[in-house]
């Protein structure tokens, strides 16, 4: 037989676009349309729903960037389609390639009650089926013109980003708005020929199904009257039967589909829309579900389920029963689907039992998996908090984009740094907005590299990032796959239910150890360093107005502000979320997030205050308490406690410099800054020990150019290395502070259209010199760095994460070595030789890099820490970071990683002084070893008046010590994170008199519930 494959190809090409699929709708009328503009924010339904319209047409420009416009359609279904399906077809402008990044619609009655959402690939909207001739049709539409930010052309500079700077020019022209008969017959036809044209394409060429499928589908196109499609179409399916009838081979891989719209909270579109986004897709969503028996769908994030209750309580309700029926599926149990690098302990443990609660509350539902589709790597600390929430699954996909190496399984066993393992999916299908094409199928089946031992994968389905979510055409495509030979075998399936299977037929899985790093988005560690600093000043306020208001309420009565520290819980935890902490949204996100932060600042130190307050007693007594949120004591003050201010010995003494420049000296540590305000020296006296590698100069900004290729506010490329510029030249350094107290020097500079001032402290009594950096950023492009040369050979080094530290190479001898150029820390970074080490501590930078060089005239060891400061990205904010910026960072020289973890806590968590009449505040909670640190001191959330205390061993090895109460205890019992009993904790947790005794593994996490004696 002559080869005329590429013929029929071709032929099913042309004829499916050109004829088949406009059948679809064969007949039409078209609806007539007025419009009224919102005047600024979208306004409330009924608002929009009374105001006055003006006629509008096809073809008419409307939707200025970020406008709401509501528009009327009204029209008659004609005589002659009675008894017939109809629908009204309404098309904004659409692109169909940009679902989710456009326009965007909500479909109203004229009663007010919401019927689905509108987007590229959703633009119908059923009128009845059978219709009645003469029925009068109405619909509103509140329209969103969301103006597109990532377009063809992706990357470019753009102001659409921010309502202040996007203009008023239109972006759209209505199109179609039509009346239209709905051929369902056709539609079914439609996608019998796209799933068998698009399973063909994936077979082989030699294979006889291919062959069979070519022929069945050239019999249907025979069978197909170009002049009349509908009357022809049924005659066509019917030589499509037989080969959609063969069942898939026994060996099939298995799919288990689930209906999804990840939605991201914010990116390319401000938190207000995304209220919206939420409200359309799951109108659409459970529409869908009350359409097709067999689909499910699955929605994570329970900050979007709180703001469909808020905003749309009509399309809740619907959300509510379609749970209760088990159709509607909550997934991952966290607040949002957070950044996981950047958060701190706390805030990662309040994700989970944020939104796990909201599950629990609103469906009564617990979830055992992790959602977390999209976010940019994962650090080792994760899995014990997802299994300290209750949860033992994980699911992500954006691994698959690593840059370098390719992740070596789908599913598999993660251990985290404290040994716990978490069960761990891929989907092979690589995409969270899976939309059943033949070819996504097939990739996932040759994809999948757990092959011979597994055979199930997840196929999370739906139009996302924007929303839309499942499609009916995607459902009956699935419905088609279900048991098809030549594919993979297709069925709907909740995610723990796809989990428990996968678990069940995998009892041996292989096991990833350690974090699972994400080789793309590195730059995400730094861009928008407001929006950074202002989470972790959050985060930093939080754990102290939980210490303090609980210190308060049990010592004085005050009442404890539950509601309001729920209320702002629930802020820092959305402002988290993936594309908001990391920097990647456009000028709106950021703006609000930084004034956002700003006031949850201010409230939380009223919080603060007015706790320490209480505590300190009458203002009138005239004695100074110095209060201690940190972890250890310090200054003769304990940790969590307050004691009388005590002036101590100052010691400090700063000196010129033979050849320009500065030392400084405290008797434990001596700094040399030199002429140009560098560090070229910095001794620990108890070992003598140098920390500053010979010949270099630490405290040295670095400039590099920062122009990746593509994604410009998330990446930073390697090849940003091969140019960089030193900022040597001073324009002053000076002596800024000179004291027995305290010695400072200060050092001005200035570099293209920017300037930067930095303060060299050293205070008596600290082994660390304080380095404050504030820079005036006006660069385009750019990237900040800021390197500290240090004298120490080593093959690792240590970076705090969530309940511990996790260890990368210095070096690069692999692939997956040198993809980790630019990593993440929270509060320290430290490099050690047996005996001796040095820790970099930061309150409020996350990004870092680490290298190493051989001397060549000592033959010694440079090892190099760089934070980074800055970047300068112009896409999605063309302005990233412009103006002023702080930033501390402090060398601890001779430090052991228990110091590394004091000073980081200690940098971020200043002493307060309050007036009063009390001497002293004891702590509620003391521990005896220092390697026990108490992450969080709170009420329990339920008002029970119960103490809950979180600690965890912070220094990689075995810790034993007690947790003294300050009061007379009844009961101590470990908990969840939910503050639930729970047996889960593998260390020794035992009542001891008015305390615990704990024996912790390495970084092992424990919560107490502790109940006061009453």
């Amino acid at each position: 037989m002559h080869d005329d494959r590429t013929l029929v190809e071709a032929r099913l090409k042309r004829v499916l676009e050109e004829r088949i699929r406009p059948a679809v709708y064969p007949e039409s009328v078209p609806l007539t349309v007025s419009v009224w503009t919102a005047p600024g924010e979208p306004v409330p339904v009924a608002e929009g729903l009374a105001a006055p319209r003006s006629p509008i047409a096809v073809g008419d420009a409307w939707g200025a960037p970020w406008s709401t416009s509501w528009l009327t359609v009204a029209g008659t279904v004609p005589e002659s389609w009675a008894g017939r399906t109809v629908e009204a077809l309404i098309d904004l402008g659409f692109d169909a390639n940009m679902p989710g990044f456009q326009c965007e619609g909500l479909v109203y009655r004229p009663d007010g009650s919401p019927v689905k959402g509108l987007n590229p690939q959703n633009q119908w909207v059923r009128i009845a089926a059978p219709a009645a001739g003469g029925e009068p049709v109405l619909l509103h539409v509140e329209a969103a013109a969301n103006p597109v930010i990532l377009d063809y052309h992706p990357f470019l500079p753009t102001e659409l980003g921010d309502k202040e700077t996007a203009g008023d020019k239109p972006q759209y022209r209505l199109a179609r708005m039509d009346l239209a008969v709905f051929d369902e017959t056709v539609w079914q036809l439609v996608l019998d020929l796209e799933v068998l044209g698009e399973l063909m394409a994936e077979l082989p060429a030699d294979g006889a199904r291919r062959w069979e499928l070519l022929r069945a589908v050239e019999r249907a196109l025979d069978a197909i009257d170009l002049q009349d499609v509908n009357g022809t179409a049924a005659a066509a399916r019917s030589h499509l039967v037989e080969v959609l009838a063969a069942p898939a081979a026994p060996s099939a891989h298995r799919i288990g589909a689930i209906g999804h719209a990840h939605i991201d909270s914010a990116w390319l579109w401000p938190l207000r829309e995304t209220v919206r986004k939420v409200a359309r897709t799951a109108a659409n969503m459970t529409a869908l579900l009350e359409d097709e028996p067999d689909f499910l769908y699955t929605m994570s994030q329970a900050q979007q389920f709180a703001w469909i209750k808020e905003h749309r309580p009509e399309v809740y309700a619907r959300v509510k029963k379609a749970v209760a029926d088990g159709r509607f599926v909550p997934a991952g149990g966290m607040w949002v689907e957070s950044d996981t690098n950047m958060p701190s302990s706390e805030a990662m443990a309040r994700q989970f039992v944020h939104g796990k609660r909201f599950f629990l509350d609103e469906f009564g539902i617990e979830n055992e998996e992790a959602w977390l589709p999209d976010t940019f790597g994962f650090t080792g600390g994760l899995p014990q908090i997802i299994r300290n929430a209750g949860s033992k699954w994980l699911l992500t996909q954006k691994i698959s984009w690593s840059q370098i190496n390719k992740f070596p399984h789908h599913t598999f066993l993660w251990e985290g740094i404290d040994g716990t393992r978490i069960f761990t999916h891929f989907p092979p299908v690589d995409t969270y907005n899976c939309s059943m094409k033949g070819s996504e199928i097939a990739h996932a089946a040759r994809n999948f590299k757990d092959k011979g031992v597994a055979r199930h994968s997840l196929a999370p389905t739906g139009w996302g990032d924007g929303g839309g979510g499942t499609t009916r055409e995607m459902v009956g495509k699935a419905a088609r796959l279900r048991d098809l030979e030549g594919s993979a075998a297709v069925r709907w399936q909740r995610p723990a239910e796809f989990f428990a299977e996968a678990e069940a037929e995998y009892p041996k899985p292989p096991v990833w150890v350690g974090e699972l790093y994400l080789e793309l988005h590195r730059a995400t560690l730094t861009s928008q360093a407001r929006t950074k600093q202002g989470n972790r000043r959050s985060e930093n306020l939080l754990r102290e107005a939980e210490l303090w208001c609980a210190t308060a309420a049990l010592r004085t009565g005050l009442a404890y502000p539950y509601e309001r520290l729920d209320r702002i819980w629930k802020t820092v935890l959305l402002h988290q979320f993936h594309d908001i902490l990391p920097g990647s949204s456009i000028a709106w996100v950021h703006r609000e997030a930084e004034a956002t932060y700003a006031g949850l600042a201010a409230e939380l130190e009223e919080l603060i205050g007015a706790a320490q307050r209480a505590l300190a007693g009458d203002p009138a007594g005239g004695r100074e308490l110095v209060f201690n949120g940190a972890p250890h004591g310090r200054s003769a003050v304990p940790a969590g406690g307050a004691a009388m201010a005590v002036a101590g010995p100052g010691d400090c003494a700063v000196t010129a410099r033979e050849g320009g420049g500065f030392v400084l000296d405290n008797g434990l540590l001596r700094v040399v800054v030199d002429g140009d305000g560098l560090v070229v020296s910095a001794v620990d006296a108890a070992s003598g020990r140098e920390a500053v590698a010979p010949d270099a100069r630490a405290n040295l900004l670095q400039l590099h150019p920062d122009f990746p290729n593509m994604w410009d506010a998330w990446d930073v490329d390697q090849f940003y290395r091969n140019t960089v510029t030193d900022l040597l030249a001073a324009d002053e350094v000076a002596v800024h502070a000179e004291g027995p107290a305290e010695v400072a020097v200060r050092v001005a500079r200035s570099f293209g259209s920017s300037t930067v001032t930095q303060t060299l402290t050293l205070r008596a009594g600290s082994g660390r010199l304080d380095i404050d950096t504030e820079v005036d950023w006006h660069e385009a492009e750019k990237f900040l760095k800021l390197a500290f040369p240090l004298d120490v050979h080593t093959e690792r080094y240590a970076a705090e994460t969530q309940f511990g530290h996790q260890f990368r190479p210095t070096h690069t001898n692999t692939s997956w070595d040198a993809a980790k150029f630019e990593a993440c820390n929270h509060r320290f970074v430290h490099l050690a030789e047996p005996g001796w080490g040095v820790a970099l501590a930061t309150p409020s930078t996350y990004g870092h890099d680490v290298t190493r060089a051989v001397r060549a005239e000592d033959g010694g060891t440079t090892t190099t820490v760089r934070f980074s400061l800055l970047r300068a990205p112009r896409f999605p904010d063309p302005r990233t970071d412009q103006g002023r910026h702080r930033f501390r960072h402090s060398l601890v020289p001779g430090a052991e990683i228990g110091d590394a973890v004091r000073e980081g806590y200690a940098v971020g968590l200043p002493e307060r002084r309050v007036t009063g009449s009390a001497e002293a505040v004891r702590p509620l909670v003391e521990l005896d070893q220092d390697a026990l640190v108490v992450s969080a001191v709170k009420l329990a959330d339920d008002g029970s008046g119960d103490l809950v205390v979180r600690v965890y061993e912070s220094g990689g090895g075995r810790a034993r010590g007690r947790l003294a109460t300050s009061f007379a205890l009844a009961a101590a019992v470990p908990c969840d994170l939910l503050e639930r009993p729970w047996d889960g904790t593998r260390g020794e947790v035992v009542a001891d008199g008015d305390g615990v005794r704990l024996a912790l593994r390495p970084f092992e996490l424990v919560t107490l519930r502790l109940t006061p004696a009453r």
